[in-house]
C-alpha cells in the first residue's frame, strides 16, 4: 500500500521505514496494544515451559488469551511456531490464569472464565509472503497475520489479514503424519466464530431479520467493523462496541454499547439492562421479530456513533 501527501498540485509519496529490530515493533505495539487491536496486555516476554512468548494479551471481549510474536523476516515460518504455541497454552492453562491473576488486571480469573476455544496466536510483521498467508488460511486454525507498517513522519498503518470467505477446515489431509497429534489436539478445542456459526443459532426467519439490520448499521458509519464471537456480532468501531446482536430462533437481542440515560429513546423501546446480566455490551436493550421500528432504532444508534 502506498501513502502519498497532498502536496500544492502535487503526490509526495510517504516513503516506508521499516522496523529494524523485532523489539522496536514489539516496544511499540505493546505500548499501543489496546488501541491497535482492543486486548489487554498481561506479560511482555512471558516464558512457558520451554516457549517464551513476545506478548501475553487478553482479549476481554472473547474472554480469551491471545499469544502475539513478532517478525521481521517475512521468510520466517509461522505456522509450526504458531501450532507449537497453540498446543502449550491449551496444555498449560493454569499457567495462563496464574499471571494473569498475579498482574492485578482489575478482576480475578477463574478457569471457566476463559472461552479456550478461542485461544489465538497473532503474528506482527512488516509484511507476510503468499506461503504464510496460504499456509494460515484455515478456519479452525487459531493463528492471524497483522501487517504493521511505519512510515516517515510518524505514520503507521495496521492491517489484519483476513482469511477467505471460503477458507477450509484443517483435516488430517493438510497435516504431516508428525504433527498429527499436536494438530489434532488444537483443532479438537479451537473455534473460528463466524457468520456461519453464528446462523446456526438462528431460524431462517431471524437470520433474514439478520442480514437487514446488519446492512442498516454497517451503512450508518463506513469505519464499523463486524466480529462475530461465540454468544453475539459485535459491531466496533476503532475497537469499542457500539452494537451487539444476540441471534434466537424467534427474536434477535439488540443491544448498544451505551451507559443507560444516556441515550434519547422517546418511543421507550428499550429496555434497562444496568443491572441485569446479558451476553452484549450496553445497557440499551431492545427484542426484535420485525423490522417496524428499524428507522427509530437507527436513529438511537447514531446517538452512540459520536
Amino acid at each position: 500500500m502506498d501513502i502519498y501527501k497532498i502536496n500544492a498540485q502535487s503526490l509526495n509519496l510517504i516513503k516506508e521505514q521499516p522496523f529494524k529490530l523485532e523489539k522496536d515493533m514489539q516496544k511499540l505495539f505493546e505500548e499501543n496494544l489496546t488501541i491497535l487491536t482492543g486486548l489487554t496486555l498481561v506479560k511482555s516476554e512471558f516464558t512457558l515451559k520451554q516457549f517464551r512468548f513476545d506478548t501475553l494479551a487478553f482479549d476481554n471481549e472473547r474472554k480469551a488469551f491471545v499469544v502475539i510474536e513478532y517478525k521481521r523476516d517475512r521468510s520466517q515460518s509461522v505456522v509450526d511456531q504458531g501450532v507449537s504455541y497453540l498446543n502449550a497454552m491449551l496444555d498449560y492453562k493454569d499457567s495462563l490464569i496464574l499471571e494473569y491473576n498475579e498482574q492485578s488486571l482489575g478482576k480475578t480469573l477463574k478457569r471457566n472464565d476463559v472461552d479456550w476455544s478461542q485461544t489465538r496466536i497473532l503474528f506482527v510483521a512488516n509484511s507476510f509472503n503468499d506461503y504464510q498467508k496460504n499456509s494460515t488460511n484455515f478456519k479452525n486454525l487459531g493463528i492471524e497475520l497483522v501487517e504493521f507498517k511505519r512510515y516517515e513522519k510518524d505514520l503507521l498503518t495496521v492491517n489484519f489479514i483476513e482469511r477467505s470467505k471460503h477458507a477450509p477446515t484443517l483435516t488430517h489431509s493438510n497435516i504431516a503424519d508428525n504433527e498429527i497429534n499436536v494438530v489434532a489436539n488444537i483443532t479438537k478445542e479451537i473455534i473460528i466464530y463466524d457468520e456461519d456459526t453464528f446462523f446456526r443459532l438462528g431460524s431462517e426467519k431471524t437470520i433474514e431479520l439478520y442480514e437487514r439490520f446488519k446492512q442498516a448499521i454497517l451503512n450508518l458509519d463506513d469505519q464499523i467493523d463486524l466480529i462475530y464471537t461465540k454468544q453475539y456480532a459485535a459491531f466496533k468501531k476503532n475497537k469499542s462496541n457500539v452494537v451487539d446482536i444476540v441471534m434466537l430462533k424467534g427474536s434477535l437481542i439488540l443491544y448498544i454499547n451505551a451507559a443507560w440515560g444516556t441515550l434519547d429513546d422517546p418511543k421507550g423501546l428499550f429496555r434497562d439492562m444496568s443491572s441485569k446480566g446479558h451476553w452484549g455490551n450496553g445497557d440499551y436493550e431492545v427484542s426484535l421479530k420485525d423490522t417496524e421500528h428499524l428507522e427509530y432504532i437507527l436513529s438511537v444508534i447514531k446517538q452512540n456513533l459520536g
